[in-house]
């Protein structure tokens, strides 16, 4: 638990520096919207992903710290890349062996954590991580269901709103494609009623 607060406290400095004033995040049109209920269509963008196995907190903690390490310059040549927001989390299923959310992960579990490029990035121009388990690809453009909430982003918390967006999927006809991703926006210090999570689901289209 220490050392997933830690990390959160290393995202919020990030996120608080002064040349991060103003983090960028992917860039989406809205296609539906009731109340904190959206449906979005995201532009094409290039992420840095890697995949953890294990319980989802000590997960993320994990995978921030490759990440991090890939966008201040564990790169060839050297390179470093502007913060954005957020960072997201899906599940890849249980073990055969190793990304964000549903239930509870069982020990075992594979996580894919995912730093977005800023916007604009062409991966040809994106350099190479240096850690092998770290990968960057270009995400196709799709359509997302997304339900914002506030509050820590606790088990209970994530499977009540997961639980709630399928719902609202299921009501307007929408079929989702895979897991849920869950998405973190804030600092640790920031108070709970003000904090921005969402969870999202990829819908067929």
């Amino acid at each position: 638990m220490k050392s997933l607060w830690f990390t959160f406290f290393l995202v919020g400095l990030i996120m608080a520096a002064p040349s991060a004033h103003a983090v960028e995040e992917p860039r989406w049109t809205l296609v539906y919207e009731d109340g904190p209920f959206q449906i979005r269509d995201y532009s094409a963008t290039v992420v840095a992903e890697t995949e953890i196995e294990g319980e989802r907190g000590a997960a993320i903690n994990e995978g921030f710290r490759r990440l991090a390490r890939f966008i201040f310059g564990g790169n060839a040549p050297n390179q470093e890349i502007a913060m954005t927001a957020p960072v997201t989390q899906r599940p890849t299923g249980q073990r055969i062996a190793m990304t964000a959310p549903v239930t509870q992960a069982a020990s075992g579990a594979r996580w894919v954590v995912t730093f977005y490029m800023p916007p604009g990035s062409a991966l040809s121009d994106m350099p190479r991580p240096l850690d092998a388990s770290v990968v960057v690809r270009e995400q196709p453009r799709r359509r997302v269901a997304v339900l914002r909430f506030t509050g820590l982003g606790g088990e209970n918390n994530l499977v009540r709103h997961v639980e709630e967006l399928r719902r609202r999927v299921a009501a307007r006809g929408e079929v989702a494609t895979g897991p849920a991703t869950y998405a973190f926006y804030n600092p640790p210090w920031t108070l709970p009623w003000m904090r921005r999570n969402e969870v999202m689901l990829e819908l067929a289209t």
